[in-house]
């Protein structure tokens, strides 16, 4: 049974008028944890696939496996689910979806609540009390799809009301081809760092979770050498650059460093994106500034849902406050010598050379 407690009275009212015979707006989406019921659906890890992934390239790091699918490095114990979802997996796409990409550590979890807040808006006004980001993680509101198809529980998505959001770490090319292929109607934003800041915050974020021995070495020659999780980096964000540049009305690819400078001029962007945007009266109600507010990292950080507690990444588990750190641009002259980040950012130019991106 879904929770629908705190969904505000525009969903009471859209109900109300499709039983008086109107049109109903949607005014969704829903957070994910208010609507299903996770409980009711027990894990049950997928069996197929098996020959599949014991056939792939396998690579230790830091001890812990990881299986090159496809082109792309995925860790072991989400191989099946990752194979699942790529090959369709029973993910039926609706119209009004949308789909949040990007590589672990490049501002996942804040576009994940500037995307909630923004097409939610309606149904939970950003200066509520009881919105959603209030009382709930990011991630509790938008859920990874590889997560929910490794632990076998990605029927869950069936339950979310349209218009649904999900997020994803996979590449273009491992989504289902309903998603994924030119004609899907489902929206994409995809949001892309800069690689020497992003390895910093994955090192810490690995290391305060799961792996407290990582080196910084070991965490950088990964990403040089397109062995680090869902890598090679070029190749991921290359992808959906080259997706957005064929049809940017269905894929938006946002710049993290953007986003830093200017949060309020993309959040437009993004509502536009998604057949949303803001009207004069909530432009001049301060609706944006109201968002951009409740999704900054200090608010975010302090969010009793944020406070405490963890993920739980089928095998991993990570602390909701390891999420929050400094998510500035330039944290990586910190911690990389020059000749790190200039040996990076060379790796970074020949790969993208032609493709008309610079980082």
């Amino acid at each position: 049974m879904a929770n629908t407690a705190g969904l505000g009275e525009p969903h009471a009212a859209g109900a109300a008028a499709a039983r008086d015979g109107q049109v109903q707006v949607q005014q969704g989406p829903v957070a994910f944890k208010d609507a299903v019921d996770a409980d009711a659906v027990p894990a049950r890890p997928p069996t197929a696939h098996g020959d599949v992934v014991s056939a792939l390239p396998v690579r230790l790091y830091h001890g812990q496996p990881m299986r090159r699918y496809q082109g792309f490095w995925v860790f072991d114990s989400w191989a099946r689910g990752v194979v699942a979802m790529h090959r369709g997996g029973g993910l039926v796409p609706r119209a009004g979806d949308v789909v949040l990409a990007s590589l672990p550590k490049s501002g996942t979890t804040w576009l994940c609540a500037l995307a909630f807040a923004a097409m939610a808006r309606r149904a939970c006004p950003p200066a509520s009390p009881d919105h959603p980001l209030r009382r709930l993680n990011p991630h509790d509101c938008v859920p990874l799809l590889e997560t929910l198809f490794t632990v076998g529980r990605d029927t869950l998505l069936d339950q979310l009301p349209s218009p649904r959001i999900m997020s994803t770490h996979m590449p273009l090319s491992l989504l289902p081809a309903t998603v994924a292929g030119g004609n899907s109607s489902t929206k994409i934003i995809y949001i892309c760092r800069d690689q020497k800041d992003r390895l910093i915050s994955t090192w810490h974020f690995r290391r305060r979770n799961d792996l407290p021995d990582l080196s910084l070495q070991e965490a950088y020659d990964a990403v040089c050498d397109g062995t680090c999780f869902a890598g090679p980096v070029w190749d991921h964000i290359l992808e959906y650059w080259a997706a957005s540049s064929a049809d940017p009305s269905r894929v938006l690819f946002l710049r993290y460093e953007q986003v830093l400078r200017d949060p309020a001029s993309a959040l437009r962007r993004l509502a536009r994106f998604v057949g949303r945007p803001f009207s004069e009266a909530e432009e001049e109600g301060g609706v944006v500034g109201e968002i951009v507010g409740l999704c900054s990292l200090d608010s975010l950080r302090g969010q009793r849902g944020n406070a405490g507690g963890a993920m739980q990444a089928t095998l991993m588990e990570f602390s909701h406050e390891s999420l929050f750190r400094k998510g500035v641009a330039g944290d990586w002259r910190n911690h990389l010598s020059a000749e790190m980040g200039e040996r990076l950012d060379s790796i970074m130019r020949e790969k993208l050379a032609g493709s008309g991106l610079t980082l």
